[in-house]
């Protein structure tokens, strides 16, 4: 018996190492989805698999506008810290494809996965869509229900600017995160955006980092899988996306 035990231990560690890490993580943050890795390929539910790695050098603009999968991790997302100004954009990085496959191939696809929930029904009782998508409406609830319990907040969590808009990121030809129904701006009057700052769209400008958000609320929202915009060199302080695996 023990034999067995330990020769299942020494298959369950070969499988793990064939499996790169971040490739972990997609299952682990994405279990409805995806149920397995083979050949360099992401393999999803429904049998259909989409390339991990692509094996490309890319400047920082052919990161963001044509990456594949293995390039989402290339900036470790480090927790909301007051000391830390970032100099990267960890998760800024996104394989459209792959997010399409999650969460729905076009506005109509994305809108029949949706339920409208109570937003902080102490604080500010306003009504929201957000997918259902891997349970993100039941962790939306989760989320909510805390902050409600942190009146301090109230200013930054009321008004919400933003769920779902399925639309293109201003000055470019990529998706929104918006478009899936998972992605919250919170209050716009107490964020801070990089193109509002300096007024441009260039991603070479020279920026000096602002941000108004508390950490505290940031930690709440990174606790339930949401990372944070205000962690970006191209901050976004309003800005929540749900990517558990950058929190793993």
């Amino acid at each position: 018996m023990k034999r067995f035990f330990f020769l299942v231990l020494i298959f369950q560690n070969a499988f793990s190492q064939e499996i790169p890490l971040n490739v972990q993580k997609l299952i682990k943050a994405y279990p409805d989805q995806i149920v397995g890795y083979k050949d360099n390929k992401i393999i999803f539910r429904d049998k259909s698999n989409l390339i991990y790695d692509d094996f490309k050098n890319k400047t920082n603009q052919e990161l963001l506008d044509n990456p594949d999968i293995e390039d989402q991790f290339k900036f470790v997302y480090n927790r909301a810290d007051k000391n830390l100004i970032p100099k990267e954009d960890p998760g800024r990085i996104r394989n459209e494809a792959f997010f399409k496959k999650i969460y729905g191939n076009s506005k109509s696809e994305v809108e029949s996965k949706m339920t409208e929930i109570i937003w902080c029904p102490k604080l500010v009782n306003q009504k929201i869509k957000v997918t259902t998508v891997n349970g993100i409406d039941k962790v939306v609830k989760k989320l909510s229900a805390e902050l409600d319990h942190n009146p301090e907040f109230k200013k930054y969590i009321t008004d919400i600017g933003g769920i779902f808009s399925w639309r293109k990121i201003s000055g470019t030809n990529r998706l929104s995160m918006h478009s899936y129904g998972m992605t919250i701006d919170i209050n716009v009057k107490n964020s801070n955006y990089w193109q509002w700052d300096c007024k441009c769209k260039d991603e070479e400008v020279a920026l000096s980092y602002r941000n108004q958000i508390p950490l505290k609320l940031v930690s709440i929202f990174e606790k339930y899988g949401f990372i944070w915009g205000g962690n970006w060199k191209h901050y976004d302080t309003m800005h929540f996306e749900y990517r558990p695996e950058l929190l793993l």
